[in-house]
């Protein structure tokens, strides 16, 4: 690092505990996105709980163990979140207070401003470069820029093992954070699931809609990954995302993925954020193949149907016979988030031969009973992510099928064609008693 930001650095430089008694009674407090969280600061933050009350902790889907989101009767944290994730449901499903904002990825910047209003922000950063710069990381970019307008103060935990990923957006220089603090953490482990039979039966259906050279979005679960490993028997694909994974990394070096035929950054992998394991995250370090941008623009419907064929591929917990998808929140139980899904379903469509794919599995076995996931209609308190308008192809592991060229009685009879036999009959009985099918 050059001398002149070297002093800079060095007059910010402080330890965790000194760091956090920033942080007042009633503030509100950004820890991280993802695989990017300062759980540094956040154990030091912990270390204070007796001190602070109607603290607010802010994030999403953090996966590694932090005390901040444990359920000890002592404590004190409120948490605000945009993505009901892993911590977040823990807290939850304890009585403890968890606020959410609905909102697409593609305006979180919407949240960041006007909801979480972040009196403190919390980073963890590359080391800086010879100019001063610091990398938000594997997933700090997602909302990072606009968190760093809008907080009050910046603090920022330097990790050796955080990557310095390329992006336009992905810089924060010394000279405008609060404090600085050295923590070195590896990266833990993110567990991708073997996918299971359905969902590679799911995916065989939707694999034969994918062709050569196409770009491609996965989001999480079992049906994305068994997607994700199918996809090398096809060639010269190319990838813009939210979410970067394990398989996508594989692709990579398998040379399935090449991005030569994008059309939107053609040969860079695009994306704002990442789950993997810690050769992920080292494969980010200072790699020309990756380009990191936010959720406004990786997200921007706008910007995904730039990419030439582009296939979205998001899973749903339900879908009802108009066609309709939640995927987010069942009978007043939020689960998830809208998430990026219906960014990717319009972006996709909107691409020069592009395609949106919703997957299920058809049915569940709930007290050794089996559940039907197509209904005739939602529960009560069960909000639509996806509306039926928007919707083109719907997977099950019975086959897949494009709603978007059928009325709505053709569509009806389409989806009970991929339910689960033992619900077919009834819910055809349903339809027709309701008029949707003559």
């Amino acid at each position: 690092m050059r001398p002149e930001f070297q002093t800079i650095y060095n007059e910010k430089l402080t330890t965790a505990a000194e760091a956090v008694k920033c942080i007042k009674s009633g503030d509100r407090v950004y820890a991280g996105t993802a695989s990017s969280w300062a759980y540094g600061l956040l154990d030091a933050l912990w270390e204070r709980r007796h001190e602070l009350e109607g603290v607010t902790v802010m994030g999403s889907n953090g996966y590694q163990p932090t005390p901040v989101y444990d359920e000890t009767e002592d404590n004190p944290f409120l948490f605000n979140t945009y993505f009901m994730g892993f911590n977040e449901r823990k807290q939850q499903a304890a009585g403890n207070p968890v606020t959410y904002g609905s909102v697409h990825l593609s305006l979180v910047d919407i949240w960041s401003e006007y909801i979480a209003k972040p009196d403190v922000v919390f980073f963890e950063v590359s080391q800086p470069d010879e100019n001063g710069y610091m990398s938000y990381g594997p997933s700090g970019t997602a909302c990072g820029p606009k968190l760093k307008e809008v907080g009050k103060k910046i603090l920022v935990q330097v990790n050796r093992h955080t990557p310095y990923v390329l992006g336009e957006e992905n810089l924060i220089h010394v000279s405008e954070v609060d404090a600085i603090c050295e923590i070195d953490r590896p990266y833990a482990k993110y567990e991708v699931m073997e996918p299971d039979d359905l969902s590679k039966q799911i995916a065989a259906h939707i694999l034969k809609e994918i062709p050569d050279g196409a770009t491609f979005q996965l989001g999480l679960g079992n049906i994305s990954t068994a997607i994700g490993y199918g996809l090398h028997e096809r060639n010269e694909l190319g990838i813009h995302t939210e979410l970067l994974n394990q398989p996508m990394l594989e692709l990579m070096r398998s040379g399935n993925v090449t991005n030569t035929r994008k059309g939107y950054m053609d040969g860079k992998t695009v994306f704002s954020f990442t789950f993997g394991n810690p050769d992920l995250y080292e494969a980010l370090d200072h790699n020309e193949q990756f380009y990191v941008v936010p959720f406004h623009t990786a997200n921007d419907p706008r910007i995904i149907c730039q990419n030439r064929n582009m296939m979205s591929i998001n899973a749903t917990m339900s879908l009802n016979l108009f066609g309709e998808a939640a995927s987010e929140c069942v009978a007043w139980k939020q689960y998830s988030a809208v998430g990026g899904q219906l960014d990717f379903v319009r972006g996709a469509q909107w691409s020069e031969g592009g395609k949106s794919f919703i997957a299920t599995t058809s049915s569940f076995m709930k007290n050794g009973k089996r559940v039907s996931k197509i209904v005739p209609f939602f529960a009560p308190g069960t909000p639509v992510t996806t509306p039926r308008s928007d919707i083109q192809y719907v997977a099950t592991e019975f086959g897949c099928v494009n709603l978007k060229v059928l009325n709505m009685d053709d569509r009806a009879r389409a989806i009970i064609s991929i339910a689960h036999p033992d619900f077919r009959e009834e819910l055809t009985e349903q339809a027709k008693k309701v008029g949707l099918i003559r």
